[in-house]
């Protein structure tokens, strides 16, 4: 039992040792994480709402997804679209320059290329990552695109 023991604390000073090598034994324990805070008002008749417009966690801002309820065409929808994201982003300390990620969300996939056209440079230079996806079925309220987003706050 004596001599386990002894073989155990040897490897554990050669994993100890190996760890201190590659620098892992150097690693300081992560700050916790900031609580997330709701950052717009919720509009609903529920006694629990469904979603937030808006939630910041720490350094980071979530915008829900932003549609255009109205008459129009992709163009017409998309920049309403993009002008309401800017409008959260904005109201909440960001702006559409510190976009990480946007997810696009089309009716129809043919509307594709009008949609490019009216977002191309709406984040600056260096845009964000995107998926863009068409939906089966459409999208919600009949709007023929949807979009929610990830940013930073300063």
């Amino acid at each position: 039992m004596e001599h386990n023991k002894q073989k155990r604390s040897s490897l554990k000073k050669m994993g100890m040792g190996f760890a201190a090598l590659l620098g892992v034994g150097t690693l300081k324990a992560a700050a916790p994480l900031a609580k997330k805070k709701i950052v717009s008002e919720i509009v609903n008749d529920q006694d629990i709402p469904l979603f937030s417009g808006a939630v910041r966690h720490g350094n980071t801002l979530y915008i829900a997804g932003k549609g255009a309820h109205f008459d129009g065409d992709i163009k017409s929808h998309t920049d309403h679209v993009l002008k309401e994201l800017q409008k959260g982003l904005e109201s909440n300390g960001s702006s559409m320059e510190q976009v990480l990620k946007v997810n696009v969300y089309l009716a129809d996939l043919d509307d594709y290329k009008g949609m490019n056209e009216v977002f191309r440079g709406r984040f600056g230079k260096n845009p964000p990552v995107r998926t863009t996806v068409a939906t089966y079925g459409g999208v919600p309220g009949n709007s023929l695109v949807e979009m929610d987003c990830i940013a930073a706050v300063d």
